[in-house]
């Protein structure tokens, strides 16, 4: 069994984000605009950190491939689905963030397909710990609606993918520093699979995205106590992101048992990044890669999964995710290139104290 297998399908490269203004419509002002947030050089980058770095021995590569549309129905309406594609034909933007180009729809299958290739390689015992590099992210894709850069949810069709062979309870924790309001809403109603985010207190931010991230979301029928919100103040770094999986993540997880843990591995919270700057450090995301391998081998038989979400400072990113993968494997820790970002903690204990509540009726242990 491999320890740890990155997945990666060049097709990704090709998804086309065009120009933009950082996520919009590029300005009519600036004469020679810059490349959409969420490029190919940002993925490029972390492909390399993963190849000549420290960890260059202990990776294996492996391929993706394309999902079909039955397996994107898993997640995702056949309404919805040829909406993508016909906006993939001509290229187009899907809300106001959310851009394809002109034959963006294979990279898009060819990211979901990846991730379902990593979900199937650990579920089948050929790796302990399987990562999907991939592009565009997904955890913002809803059953009907783009969102955030993306189009599918691809640590959704992970967990479908665990479940319809025959696991029976799936833990999604997602660290993206934005909430992850399509996993919830695929997932909202349902008791097999326990949704987790950290993130920032952005709230709603329009009609594609009308889920607050709030921690009065708690899910819906069978799904109740199923789907649980960590908003944290700006700022909260290293021992927000750590604190919360301490005393939150771990105990519902340990309290679930899930049979397998997907992780929606996004490095936008860093001190760094120009969408989030939540202040984590190398240091913060190593914690969490250590916390998953701990909670994986207790309860899971050593299992994960991981897809490459958010991350958009093509410099630190990659160091971030470099972090992430040594915590995972419990590798000497690559010293951090850049400056320290103290914590901000005002307000973290309200705001743990807040999920707790929250939450109580369903998990004692909390």
């Amino acid at each position: 069994m491999q320890q740890l297998t990155v997945f990666w399908d060049d097709r990704v490269l090709r998804h086309d984000t065009g120009t933009a203004l950082h996520e919009a419509p590029e300005s009519p002002w600036i004469g020679s605009p810059l490349p959409h947030t969420e490029g190919p050089e940002r993925l490029v980058a972390m492909h390399d950190v993963l190849r000549n770095g420290p960890l260059g021995e202990a990776v294996h590569w492996a391929g993706g491939r394309l999902a079909t549309e039955e397996e994107l129905r898993w997640a995702h309406s056949p309404r919805y689905i040829e909406q993508v594609r016909a906006l993939c034909e001509t290229g187009g933007w899907a809300t106001g963030t959310t851009r394809a180009g002109a034959g963006s729809y294979e990279p898009l299958l060819a990211a979901a397909g990846t991730a379902l290739e990593a979900a199937a390689a650990v579920v089948e015992g050929r790796s302990r710990f399987g990562y999907a590099l991939i592009r565009p992210p997904g955890h913002h894709a809803q059953p009907e609606q783009a969102d955030g850069y993306c189009f599918f949810n691809h640590g959704a069709l992970a967990a479908e993918y665990a479940l319809r062979s025959g696991m029976e309870r799936v833990l999604i924790v997602d660290w993206d520093v934005h909430h992850g309001n399509g996993t919830q809403e695929i997932f909202y109603d349902r008791a097999d699979v326990l949704t987790v985010s950290l993130h920032m207190n952005h709230g709603p931010w329009g009609p594609a995205h009308p889920q607050t991230g709030y921690v009065d979301e708690t899910g819906n029928g069978a799904g109740a106590g199923r789907n649980v919100n960590i908003p944290l103040p700006l700022g909260a770094g290293d021992a927000g992101y750590t604190g919360a999986f301490d005393r939150i993540v771990a105990p519902l997880a340990q309290e679930y048992r899930p049979d397998l843990i997907i992780a929606s591995s996004g490095q936008d919270a860093s001190a760094f990044d120009p969408n989030g700057r939540h202040n984590l450090t190398m240091a913060g995301f190593r914690g969490l890669g250590e916390r998953v391998a701990a909670l994986a081998a207790e309860l899971c038989g050593g299992r994960a999964v991981l897809v490459q979400e958010g991350g958009y400072n093509p410099s630190y990113a990659p160091y971030c995710l470099l972090a992430t993968l040594e915590g995972l494997l419990g590798a000497p820790a690559t010293a951090d290139p850049l400056a320290y970002v103290p914590d901000q903690t005002l307000g973290l204990e309200e705001a743990f104290d807040a999920v707790r509540e929250a939450q109580r009726p369903w998990w004692p242990a909390l």
